[in-house]
């Protein structure tokens, strides 16, 4: 077949000889770019084209180097176009052009045929090896359509060994959640690669004397960072789309966080050898995952792909005038109950798993996968029973952020199959209104501690589908959420209107940094007994990265467009909080041994770690639980290997003035202290198996606004 070649381009310098290069048929199936014998093949759905042309590009050149018109009669089945092009290699890039004639509706169909669209299953993407640099090379500068491009790869030699997803148990789990590139970026993180992928394997070694079993990474594959003009009214430095929830690709890993600064094969190969890495240290990798809009934004928006390439069918959107649906907040969202876009979703997330190892998901505003293609509530979500009951992903953890920037709230009540854990919401709420001394809150927090039973157990699921929060990479960090009682976002350049106002937040008496010795004690006390409570929770607790060192972002609290060191981790706050470094350290690590804690079932069962639990107040089994107590005892008996018991007394007190509790009988057994927040190092938490036996076996003092943990032994 004849090749269309743009005019003035010169295919022999590109070392594309036409006479290599032979149309034929293809395959449908696989979508995307596939190696074959002699070429590539290439495969993409659209209903609604009814013309197609497959651009190449060499990776060199801004120009396409030759295009090919697909014919309907021989490059299509079904609503599937194809094409193979022998003498075609690897590194080669490509997209689409498409067009519909007639569009008597471009409102609903807006084709562009000067438009060259990106590969929905593309698995690398060109254009943006360096982070924040728009194609002119200029950084900070708006996207500009049309530059990126699909990167065909090459087929996979990469020696996994015998490397293969950790299937840790979700109650064993501690997750931590991070920023690849605010975890390494800042200077003092001293890695050679900072930013990248290979920045964090350089970090492992801390984060396993952390003890934490599972990182979750904020979205790593492309999304568009540079797609807005707005720069922070204080520095005047432009601001980024630095999270990362506005993917423009749900296969393809980010360039710029590649430390090879390559946006051919490099990046996926640095991703596998990161993964790798985690996993030979026991450490498993969940990926934050968006599946509920895209970078394209509104009607205004960038087209990339989807938009350009089926727009009705990838979109929710009003089949008469074109406008979006906007449950995500972002300005559209993605139609993931029709069935070619659940197949997209499904397919990304095998892709991440056989190829790629990845342990586990984090759904993004998972409400969203829940609704139908007229944004309806669906009883039955086809998408969500699908990833629940796919074989391939039968090991792999699922967790829901329940809930849409629409209102709908599903936490305890998201569709689950037995499958699916969440973002456990109203454990953070609580926790926070407990901790700051709020009335009534005794009920709620003793609900949380054994693991949401009114949401989780309902819906027969268990205490390890709860997981727990008190804080997250959306709001206050740790250090934050005892120093200010208001946000201070005025960096975003929003006139400090974004961001939630209900934070559940206290100063200890001054809003901001102070010197006053007093107040900066409290302060950390109170981050060592959110701590505390979040990880002697059932459930599987979370931790923000940072926290566990006092990191603060000067109380902003929705910090999504700082690449500063308003988001980047500071390393030397772990040699300046080394005491709270010390307690999560120690924490963890009894989380991890204890196995009382570790609850599997609401319904207590033969092998249960935890026989009984017992409430108490100041006095054995008599709890107070009215609007005015702003305390509880909690004590647990737990069944231990050769038929030894074990009892953990819990005492929070979130009193302004000490209380003395009457500590029940521990039988032969004596109390040991573990933990006293009020304590000073190293007092405040014991090292393993140095736990000081007390010298009073009747009765404690517990501290103000304190959290204490008793061993039995």
């Amino acid at each position: 077949m004849n090749i269309q070649a743009r005019e003035g381009e010169r295919i022999n310098e590109l070392h594309l000889d036409p006479r290599r290069l032979e149309l034929c048929r293809g395959h449908p199936l696989p979508f995307g770019s596939s190696v074959v014998r002699g070429g590539i093949n290439f495969a993409i759905f659209s209903r609604a084209a009814t013309e197609v042309v497959l651009v190449l590009f060499h990776p060199d050149r801004r120009r396409p180097v030759t295009e090919f018109k697909l014919d309907p009669r021989i490059n299509k089945t079904g609503h599937v176009w194809h094409a193979l092009v022998r003498g075609l290699d690897p590194g080669i890039q490509y997209g689409y052009r498409m067009d519909r004639q007639p569009n008597d509706n471009p409102q609903v169909d807006p084709f562009n045929r000067e438009q060259v669209l990106l590969d929905p299953y593309g698995q690398m993407i060109s254009g943006r090896p360096h982070w924040g640099a728009a194609p002119d090379g200029k950084k900070h500068s708006p996207s500009v359509s049309g530059v990126r491009r699909c990167v065909v790869l090459g087929e996979d030699e990469f020696d996994w060994e015998d490397d293969q997803p950790l299937n840790i148990p979700l109650v064993e789990t501690i997750i931590y959640e991070l920023h690849v590139r605010g975890f390494t970026q800042h200077p003092s993180s001293k890695v050679e690669r900072p930013g990248t992928f290979s920045g964090l394997i350089e970090k492992i070694p801390y984060l396993k004397n952390l003890g934490v079993t599972a990182v979750e990474l904020l979205p790593i594959y492309e999304f568009e960072e540079t797609d807005t003009n707005r720069r922070n009214p204080i520095t005047n430095q432009p601001l980024l789309n630095y999270w990362g929830y506005h993917p423009i690709s749900f296969f393809a890993p980010k360039a710029s966080y590649s430390a090879a600064n390559s946006d051919q094969g490099e990046p996926v190969t640095e991703f596998k050898e990161m993964v790798k890495a985690f996993h030979a240290a026991g450490i498993e990798v969940i990926l934050d995952v968006v599946f509920n809009h895209t970078a394209e934004g509104d009607e205004r928006g960038t087209t990339f792909s989807f938009r350009g390439i089926d727009n009705r069918i990838y979109y929710i959107i009003d089949p008469e005038t074109g406008r979006y649906h906007n449950y995500s907040g972002c300005g559209n969202t993605f139609n993931c109950n029709h069935p070619i876009v659940r197949d997209l979703v499904l397919d990304s997330l095998r892709y991440w798993v056989t190829e790629m190892h990845v342990d586990g998901f984090r759904f993004d505003l998972a409400a969203i996968l829940g609704r139908g293609q007229d944004g309806s509530v669906l009883p039955n979500p086809p998408l969500i029973e699908r990833i629940a009951t796919d074989p391939v992903l039968a090991n792999t953890k699922l967790i829901a952020e329940a809930w849409d920037a629409a209102g709908l709230y599903q936490v305890g009540s998201f569709p689950a199959w037995r499958r699916w854990a969440e973002w456990n919401g109203r454990f953070r709420d609580d926790l926070r209104a407990f901790v700051r001394g709020d009335p009534g809150m005794v009920p709620a927090l003793a609900t949380r501690l054994t693991g949401s039973a009114d949401l989780y157990q309902t819906s027969n699921r268990e205490p390890y589908h709860s997981i727990n929060f008190v804080t997250c990479h959306d709001g206050f960090t740790l250090a934050d959420l005892v120093s200010y009682d208001e946000k201070h976002n005025e960096a975003n350049g929003e006139d400090n209107q974004d961001g939630d106002n209900h934070n559940l937040s206290w100063n200890c008496g001054i809003e901001g940094p102070t010197e006053s010795e007093e107040i900066n004690t409290l302060r950390l006390r109170q981050m060592k007994n959110m701590a505390s409570l979040l990880l002697l929770s059932t459930g599987v607790p979370m931790i923000l990265a940072g926290d566990e060192m006092g990191r603060t972002q000067r109380g902003n609290n929705n910090a999504y467009c700082q690449d500063n060191d308003i988001s980047w981790i500071n390393w030397d706050l772990q040699h300046e909080n080394a005491e709270l470094f010390r307690f999560f350290c120690l924490l963890i690590r009894f989380r991890r041994q204890c196995i009382a804690l570790k609850r599997k079932s609401f319904v207590p069962e033969q092998d249960d770690p935890m026989s009984s639990l017992e409430w108490h107040g100041v006095e054995p089994y008599q709890p107070d639980w009215s609007a005015g107590s702003r305390s509880l005892a909690m004590c647990m008996r737990g069944n231990m290997p050769k038929g030894k018991t074990q009892s953990l007394y819990l005492i929070a007190n979130a009193y302004w003035d000490p209380l003395t509790f009457k500590l029940p009988t521990a039988g032969d057994e004596r109390w040991y202290r573990v933990i006293d927040t009020i304590l000073p190092p190293p007092f405040d938490i014991a090292e393993l198996g140095e736990a000081e036996r007390l010298a009073d076996q009747h009765h404690y003092a517990a501290g103000p606004r304190s959290v204490v943990l008793l061993l039995s032994r």
